[in-house]
């Protein structure tokens, strides 16, 4: 039975080279790179807290844990997020990792403290040419269906993330931000690599929700931080 869905799904999308040219366009990803206990990263998340009600942007807020040092734990931070980062850094030729970070649908990064040059990669993005495969979510959520589609020099990549859409504020007791309270949106809390995708359609198993009060989203980029070129959103009723 599984075969044969495997089989339904890929030939249905097999009829796709890439997304027809009426649907709609998917969002900007804009991800930010902060920690609770980086001095700068305050205003960072403020900025990227103010985009996540825009729908033509997906604000992702990554926390790091490479700032703990400092004397204050970072509640949210995974290494697995720090590795993400430093993906990026190696593509975009950067000597560090550098904290409060924007980077833009995966093409530009910028300091996530300056919110003019953010606002300036998000329209860059926009206007941006786009050619995303289809993608869909099948049996009842528990795998995605990606279909045909230009693959980025190099190869792609399928990742899901489950992030909290609530605004979540935290009080830092220690540290470089002791005594203050920082607002945190879209916090990132589970971040896999579902596998390759090399342009033509894949079923792509998930791992099961662990809490069902995050929202799932899953990101088609190039290989070791490349440029984002899909995006599926799970529906906004959840």
């Amino acid at each position: 039975m599984r075969q044969a869905l495997l089989s339904v799904v890929l030939a249905t999308l097999a009829g796709f080279s890439a997304a027809p040219a009426f649907a709609a366009k998917p969002p900007v990803v804009v991800e930010l790179f902060t920690a609770q206990g980086c001095s700068s990263c305050g205003k960072a998340n403020q900025v990227v807290a103010d985009m996540a009600d825009d729908k033509g942007v997906l604000a992702l807020t990554y926390s790091v844990d490479y700032w703990d040092y400092l004397g204050w734990t970072d509640t949210f931070a995974k290494p697995a997020f720090a590795a993400r980062q430093r993906a990026y850094a190696t593509k975009f030729s950067l000597r560090d990792v550098p904290t409060p970070q924007v980077v833009v649908a995966g093409r530009q990064q910028a300091s996530g403290a300056k919110a003019e040059a953010v606002e300036t990669l998000v329209k860059e993005a926009v206007k941006a040419p786009s050619n995303p495969p289809d993608m869909e979510f099948v049996g009842d959520g528990a795998r995605v269906a990606v279909g045909s589609g230009p693959a980025p020099r190099g190869g792609g990549e399928v990742w899901l993330v489950r992030y909290d859409p609530r605004e979540q504020d935290i009080a830092v007791k220690r540290g470089d931000n002791r005594g203050q309270t920082l607002v945190h949106r879209n916090v990132v809390r589970e971040l896999v690599r579902l596998g390759p995708w090399n342009g033509r359609p894949r079923l792509y198993r998930l791992p099961a929700a662990g809490d069902e009060a995050l929202k799932t989203v899953i990101l088609v980029q190039g290989a070791k931080g490349g440029r984002v070129i899909g995006v599926l959103q799970e529906a906004a009723e959840k």
